[in-house]
């Protein structure tokens, strides 16, 4: 464009009054100011477009083309300064969230819930796929942050730590597996309920046992988390979860715990977002939510 833009703004004002001197009042600039750049842009573009009188100035059929084009940019501008003023008084937006089941179900729900009360014109999308597919949709822009489980590390993300959890062993209540301790070597041996390949929890529990020199090779692996302590109640084989999973199962009697002779890391439920694409109005705020909840768990601990 060789037509300096601000040329084209003055040029909408006094096209849409029709004055000059009405132009150079909505504009807080002088008259003469206001005639110069009038007069620069009718050089540039090497045409007249206003015909001046005492009543004020008229258009040309050539300025007349030109004003219907500008006007049109000028709505489009107008329309993104609302849309962009709505988005940061949280009055319209959508804000686009990966979520893993476990996250989904053990920590999110919450606060998504508290998130649309706050924020009721906020659409929420949410895709519930495991963490490897959820940091895949954050890499390719099909949602703006993930709620997703550790161990997880990449160099382009951030990753807000937001829940600790640890995972257990469990086995049918009754089976010799949960009368004392047992080392991960001698687990491997036993059939084995695990989800499937291609998430974090298959990942770290293959982890576990090849830094024991063993690979898991399990009996039945399952598309959710949720069928795993029902498959362990019936007897046909042990299974690795978070403890939230199990706990109902373990207080109801069906499943007890299978305790091992190494002790195992906790990992965490974290918000992640990519390093190099700043966070939406509607994203900030649920991240400011997960970093109240810290803070308060924070306090909660510091306090005697």
């Amino acid at each position: 464009m060789k037509v300096n833009l601000e040329h084209y703004k003055i040029f909408y004002f006094v096209a849409r009054n029709k004055s000059i001197t009405a132009a150079a009042k909505e504009l807080y600039l002088s008259q003469p100011t206001v005639s110069k750049y009038i007069q620069n842009l009718e050089k540039e573009l090497g045409m007249v477009l206003f015909i001046r009188s005492k009543k004020g100035v008229a258009l040309t059929p050539e300025a007349e083309m030109l004003y219907e084009h500008v006007s049109k940019a000028y709505r489009h501008i107008d329309l993104a300064e609302e849309e962009l003023m709505n988005r940061r008084e949280m009055q319209e937006g959508i804000l686009h969230i990966g979520a893993s089941e476990m996250t989904m179900q053990h920590f999110l729900l919450s606060y998504l819930e508290k998130y649309k009360n706050w924020y009721p014109n906020i659409r929420l999308k949410i895709s519930n796929c495991s963490t490897p597919s959820a940091v895949e949709k954050l890499r390719n822009g099909n949602i703006e942050m993930a709620v997703i489980i550790t161990p997880m590390e990449a160099e382009d993300l951030s990753i807000h730590k937001l829940k600790a959890f640890r995972d257990v062993f469990i086995a049918k209540k009754g089976h010799p597996l949960c009368e004392g301790e047992v080392s991960l070597r001698e687990l491997c041996r036993y059939p084995f309920v695990c989800l499937e390949e291609g998430t974090i929890s298959r990942q770290y529990l293959e982890s576990l046992f090849l830094a024991k020199g063993e690979v898991l090779v399990p009996d039945i692996e399952l598309a959710s988390a949720d069928l795993i302590v029902p498959t362990v109640a019936y007897g046909l084989g042990v299974g690795f979860v978070p403890y939230n999973f199990a706990s109902a199962a373990i207080k109801e009697g069906t499943v007890g715990l299978v305790e091992v002779t190494e002790p195992l890391k906790e990992r965490y439920i974290c918000a992640v977002a990519l390093n190099s694409h700043p966070l939406s109005s509607a994203a900030e705020k649920m991240m400011k939510l997960f970093a109240e909840r810290e803070e308060s768990i924070r306090q909660r601990q510091i306090e005697p």
